[in-house]
């Protein structure tokens, strides 16, 4: 999507951000030389319209992939005719030759029995956690929850399972139902000072059959309950800066 201003011309496109979030949101792609131009704030998220300009693409370059496109056509071309010369090549071992030393190998007995496999007691974790996955652990201490460094984890690990402590940072609505829900979730206690890690999310939920409670199962959950968690990783959404988690298993604490 381009814009112009004067003779600046611009690229804008809207972005989502959760509910109270749109400063952080915003601040991410300032980072990268983006522009506010508007925000239109939603019951659960928002649309920030965010523009920068367009970088001006150097005629020379043009120029510069004409010449590599001619020199591997010349590459080829000379690379076709040293096939040509093949015909000087040795000729290949005659089968009756390759046949003899096959043979002479096998009536050759080993001095040397082949050594059994040795069997292996490590096994890889069930679930990934912060003890056995360093790139896990420093992942939630992140300050920062639109880091690149979450996108690659959860493209890494796709389908995974974490297990990890948090709390329910925020609880909305999803798409105006009354039973189903977005939870935001965050690493470690409940704080409204802090939130480091990722901004995790079960999204379109219910609060209990959807949560598969262990253990005794609470009368009611929602913004600053210590929970334990065990979820499937879904997905990065960059556009938003969320983590999706599928929730396997959730635990008071």
């Amino acid at each position: 999507m381009g814009a112009e201003d004067g003779d600046v011309k611009y690229q804008t496109q809207t972005v989502k951000a959760v509910r109270g979030m749109e400063t952080r949101t915003a601040a991410k792609w300032r980072a990268q030389g983006w522009e506010l131009v508007s925000t239109n704030t939603g019951k659960i998220s928002s649309e920030l319209t965010i523009r920068r300009p367009k970088p001006k693409t150097p005629w020379i370059l043009y120029g510069a992939l004409v010449a590599i496109v001619v020199v591997l056509i010349a590459v080829l071309i000379i690379m076709n005719a040293l096939r040509g010369d093949d015909s000087t090549a040795e000729p290949a071992e005659t089968p009756s030759s390759t046949a003899t030393a096959t043979a002479t190998i096998d009536a050759t007995p080993s001095e040397t029995p082949p050594s059994e496999p040795t069997p292996t007691n490590s096994a890889a974790p069930a679930f990934i956690t912060s003890e056995n996955n360093p790139e896990f652990a420093a992942l939630l201490a992140l300050t920062d929850y639109c880091s690149p460094d979450i996108a690659a984890f959860a493209s890494a690990h796709a389908g995974g399972t974490v297990e990890f402590n948090g709390h329910i940072g925020a609880m909305n609505s999803h798409d105006g139902a009354s039973t189903r829900y977005d939870f935001l979730i965050g690493a470690g206690d409940f704080s409204e000072i802090s939130a480091p890690g990722p901004s995790f999310q079960y999204r379109d939920v219910n609060a209990t059959s959807d949560l598969h409670w262990t253990g005794a199962q609470p009368d009611s959950v929602g913004v600053g309950s210590n929970l334990h968690f065990v979820a499937t990783i879904d997905h990065y959404e960059e556009s938003s800066c969320l983590f999706l988690l599928d929730p396997v298993q959730t635990s008071w604490r």
